[in-house]
């Protein structure tokens, strides 16, 4: 006696077959249970290597204004919101600091430190601070971007900038520790441009 499956079994298994079989027809082997959740960790670590390991050191890195020292431009004073800027920083392994370009850069007294200011002067370049205004290479200098109240400014000056250095100010110019007091500086201490500022969301826009 020859007893016959039903009709809604026999379709169930050939749909399984079928299932089971790629385009070639060939088997196939079903997943192993728990590879997405590898997959995803794999994935996971990856990111964080090349955030870490390739964009933060190589590429942009975020840094805090700690002062402030380039108001208006950028805020970092007691009782604000400090603003956060991205440094591009690779851009000067292509190319050189052009004046005006705000640069993020190790201390010179504190490698640990890092400061932020406004390339002023290039190597070669004759700077000179009198009654409140800049002289570069004798040639009176208008700065849209300086603070509307510069504060007390010592004479400085005039002074050659050396081979190989910079000269950095701050844009708030009475309350800046800048190249006036630390001197010219050496172009290895500079860890790239600052060419966004991304925090506060009210002031977010290319610098």
């Amino acid at each position: 006696m020859i007893f016959l499956a039903p009709m809604s079994e026999k379709h169930s298994y050939e749909e399984q077959t079928q299932t089971n079989r790629d385009e070639n027809g060939d088997e196939r082997r079903p997943a192993k249970k728990g590879g997405g959740i590898l997959e995803f960790v794999v994935i996971l670590v990856i990111a964080f290597g090349l955030v870490f390991g390739v964009v933060r050191p190589f590429i942009v890195e975020a840094f805090v204004i700690p002062s402030a020292s380039m108001e208006p431009t950028l805020h970092g004073c007691p009782g604000c919101t400090d603003d956060r800027v991205l440094a591009n920083k690779f851009i000067y392994d292509f190319t050189k600091p052009n004046r005006g370009d705000i640069v993020v850069f190790k201390s010179v007294t504190n490698p640990k430190e890092d400061l932020i200011k406004r390339v002023i002067g290039l190597p070669g370049d004759t700077i000179q601070v009198k009654n409140d205004v800049l002289y570069l290479n004798g040639k009176r200098q208008k700065e849209s971007y300086i603070s509307k109240d510069p504060g007390f400014q010592p004479p400085f000056g005039p002074e050659k900038v050396p081979k190989g250095h910079y000269f950095m100010m701050g844009d708030n110019r009475g309350n800046s520790y800048d190249s006036r007091y630390f001197g010219p500086l050496p172009a290895k201490n500079i860890e790239g441009e600052a060419f966004m500022r991304f925090w506060p969301l009210d002031r977010i826009g290319w610098l």
